[in-house]
């Protein structure tokens, strides 16, 4: 009898052992059908994070649209599109308005990751400050509905990585081990730290990964306020900050060669009238060769009091723009400058110098317009007359800020 029970008890296993075999191989040929039919939604997996050793989900491989002809955008926080509600409403004014484009924040200059980054080496800024855990969801959302998304990245504002990597930090000259802080004590990365460099492309590949069409690129300088006097750059001094900058540029195009991500950079309003860098290292010209668009921040409370003698700029928001940006426009389409560049040929000694330069497309330029209220009230006439400036120079495309995201509805046409 006991013999006869440990036969059947054999039995009975071998007869699970064969039901379990079965089901094994009947949820692989489900998984394979399913593969198929779903066409062409693949899935790469995620990196393991070392806050979260846990298995993520995987993540599609990303969707992408093209550069509208004309880009007519808005800025958006992270913290708002964190939040299903409010992003709800920044989508319904670009549903029902001539908007087509979106400028999402990738990082600020708090340094934290606003989307789940795949690459190893982001994942110590991830889920910091306000996180979009669905970013790609959204992404595809906003593609759904034939928005162009554009990632803005604050490049060397990073209070982040100066906590955690203060030996790549701007410095203060009268005691360089300590982090140097501007106004509203905000650390800043020395421009010239290269392997900030390879961060900044890093993120902007990993951006791309995940659906964004465009990386912006902010705070691609040197700090511009501050106490000035005590401040010391331990990977840039000796070298001029425009050189600095010009060579982070070059090195961003050069990184960025294999992925078909459009590149886009945002530089003072200023850089449009002026030929020196302002002390902060950016140049028109050394910015054109490298990027797909230039965002001059042609916002009018900007400009000093009595600019070109108008007074109050805020009271003249056509005519600053249009100054502004028919000085960009010259610059741009011409064959020639007094800005040594990269690559540029000397072709006459005249003082100062005039050196070659290749001719750009005026619809390069993109400006950033200003939809907000600071320092007096913009209504949706004074936004308009900015617009309207825009096109009176002959370019087609825009972008609205407002660090709050409430924008002039009024401004907008409709569709």
């Amino acid at each position: 009898m006991p013999h006869q029970r440990r036969k059947s008890e054999r039995g009975g296993l071998l007869v699970v052992s064969m039901l379990i075999c079965v089901l094994f191989v009947c949820t692989i040929i489900l998984v394979l059908l399913s593969s198929h039919f779903l066409g062409n939604v693949s899935y790469v997996a995620l990196v393991e994070t070392a806050k979260d050793v846990a298995v993520k989900p995987y993540a599609r491989i990303a969707t992408h649209r093209d550069t509208p002809s004309a880009v007519k955008g808005i800025y958006m926080t992270s913290c708002v599109a964190s939040r299903k509600d409010l992003r709800t409403n920044i989508m319904k004014l670009i549903d029902t308005t001539e908007l087509n484009s979106v400028v999402i924040d990738v990082k600020t200059y708090d340094g934290y990751i606003s989307f789940p980054a795949k690459k190893e080496e982001l994942q110590p800024a991830v889920g910091g400050g306000c996180f979009v855990s669905d970013m790609q969801d959204f992404v595809d959302e906003l593609h759904a509905k034939g928005i162009y998304v554009i990632g803005r990245i604050a490049t060397f504002q990073d209070n982040f990585m100066v906590k955690h990597r203060p030996e790549l930090a701007v410095k203060m000259f009268t005691d360089k081990t300590a982090v140097w802080k501007d106004r509203k004590g905000v650390s800043w990365i020395d421009a010239g730290a290269k392997e900030h460099w390879d961060y900044i492309a890093l993120l902007a590949k990993d951006a791309y990964s995940i659906g964004f069409d465009e990386i912006n690129f902010d705070y691609i300088r040197f700090p511009s306020d501050g106490d000035m006097k005590n401040i010391y750059f331990p990977f840039s001094e000796g070298r001029k900050k425009a050189d600095v900058v010009e060579a982070f540029f070059a090195y961003l195009a050069q990184s960025l060669r294999d992925i078909p991500v459009k590149r886009s950079a945002d530089l003072f309003g200023m850089v449009t009238t002026n030929t020196d860098d302002l002390n902060i290292g950016q140049v028109l010209e050394k910015a054109l060769p490298y990027f797909d668009y230039i965002a001059p921040m042609v916002y009018p409370s900007h400009y000093p009091y009595n600019f070109n003698n108008w007074g109050d700029p805020n009271k003249h928001p056509y005519d600053i723009i249009k100054y502004s940006m028919d000085r960009a426009v010259e610059r741009t389409i011409a064959t020639t400058t007094v800005v040594e560049v990269i690559g540029s040929r000397l072709i006459a000694t005249t003082t100062p110098y005039l050196y070659s330069k290749p001719v750009y497309d005026k619809n390069k330029l993109r400006p950033w317009l200003q939809d907000n209220n600071y320092p007096v009230t913009y209504t949706p006439e004074m936004v308009r007359a900015q617009m309207t400036a825009t096109y009176d120079t002959g370019l087609n495309s825009w972008l609205l800020w407002n660090a709050a995201n409430k924008y002039s509805k009024d401004a907008l046409l409709v569709e």
